[in-house]
């Protein structure tokens, strides 16, 4: 009876989990940036977008207590990864986000108008988005 060497298959198989396990996580830490995230309404549905800067952190902070601010959002439209908003097939990039007092209609509607590329602008700007919760990671 001949006798199998396991080693190289047990290798591999332990191989295997370490990178499916890896790629998992890393899919973790970029839906869980350690950055706020605010979370907005618009007509009905929501969204949220990652606060990248300590300006926007301020300044959504301010908008969420009720200050009288720029209050539309508006950043690019990044497909088809959902990172921190989380439902949808798309969100903001971070590093684009704004927030302006008036915009064009062009990139005005609800979320689902993005998901379902109605909204066939690449910059979203909800004029009657409101923030309704900010979320700051833990630590």
């Amino acid at each position: 009876m001949r006798r199998r060497n396991v080693l190289p298959i047990t290798a591999a198989i332990v191989a295997i989990a370490s990178v499916a396990s890896l790629a998992g996580c890393g899919a973790e830490e970029r839906a869980g940036s350690g950055r706020p995230v605010a979370t907005f309404q618009v007509v009905g549905e929501t969204f949220r977008i990652e606060l990248v800067t300590p300006e926007l952190i301020d300044h959504a902070q301010r908008l969420f207590d009720g200050e009288d601010l720029a209050a539309i959002p508006v950043g690019k439209i990044v497909r088809p990864e959902p990172e921190v908003n989380t439902g949808w097939t798309w969100h903001i990039d971070p590093n684009t986000l704004e927030f302006a007092d008036v915009t064009t209609e062009v990139c005005d509607g609800l979320p689902s108008f993005v998901e379902d590329e109605t909204l066939t602008s690449d910059t979203y700007c909800p004029w009657s988005a409101t923030i309704i919760a900010m979320d700051y990671p833990e630590g």
